[in-house]
């Protein structure tokens, strides 16, 4: 089967020549969306991809209509040739059924294995800089007092997470993280039972 995704970043812009070269070319299944590439939410993208079976072509107009990013096009990439699919990017003239669309790919995931190791590199710098002028890296610390009441509310059932954020000052990923961490300390405690 050969489905086909095409996307725009924003509701006033037109599918119509992505529409146009992918029905030039072919497919019997075809996903649309207006939302930004930078979003990892592309609801109708993963319906394409979760249809996607071993054999079929999966079809965009460009490259940078399924990623922003070297390093997400390269995973979408790789989740494609795990599923054991082969992918066509129009204007890039990739195809990875051919010898040449298959080097070209290798090719990429060299290049956003090298732009994942420059991003590395320059954290760690960063980092190390400011240790350097006495600053810290990291999330500042919550307010144990204030997290502690955060989880009281949360258990009483009476609030939701938005009105205990409000409450407590607490982050809805901080609150979110203490209750994980609680909860895998009690699994650790009944499996050492």
């Amino acid at each position: 089967m050969r489905i086909a995704y095409a996307r725009v970043s924003t509701a006033d812009q037109s599918l119509d020549s992505q529409m146009d070269a992918l029905a030039k070319f072919g497919y019997d299944r075809i996903f649309t969306e207006k939302a930004s590439g930078g979003k990892d939410d592309r609801p109708e993208l993963e319906k394409a991809i979760d249809m996607l079976r071993e054999g079929d072509t999966f079809i965009v107009y460009k490259l940078d209509r399924l990623a922003r990013s070297t390093l997400k096009l390269i995973a979408t990439l790789d989740l494609l040739k795990k599923k054991g699919v082969e992918f066509v990017s129009l204007s890039d003239n990739i195809d990875t059924s051919t010898a040449a669309g298959k080097a070209m790919f290798g090719m990429m995931a060299v290049f956003a294995e090298f732009e994942k190791s420059i991003i590395h590199e320059r954290t760690v710098a960063g980092l190390e800089a400011a240790r350097a002028r006495g600053r810290k890296g990291g999330r500042p610390m919550t307010d144990k007092k204030k997290l502690d009441k955060a989880i009281k509310l949360h258990a009483s059932g009476e609030f939701t997470v938005t009105q205990i954020e409000e409450m407590t000052g607490v982050s809805k990923g901080s609150l979110y993280r203490e209750l994980n961490r609680r909860k895998q300390e009690v699994t650790q405690v009944t499996e050492t039972v």
